[in-house]
């Protein structure tokens, strides 16, 4: 995964848990604007998360965060 979108990926992980808690969910979509506007980068999202990793399409954002930093 590109270091701008593991950054973008951190940094929304972090904003959802801030408001919402140690429980809050999320999709590889939470990365991503409602509009389309970079389709290799959403691509990139969903093979690491789908395809890398076979994770449920809905995922604590702890666990993502924290698996993105340690560079799973």
């Amino acid at each position: 995964m590109r270091t701008s979108l593991r950054d973008k990926a951190v940094a929304v992980c972090n904003a959802k848990i801030a408001k919402k808690g140690d429980t809050v969910g999320l999709s590889f979509y939470a990365f991503f604007a409602n509009r389309n506007d970079d389709p290799e980068l959403l691509m990139e999202a969903a093979e690491w998360w789908i395809k890398t990793h076979q994770l449920d399409h809905f995922e604590k954002a702890v666990k993502i965060r924290d698996m993105i930093i340690s560079g799973v």
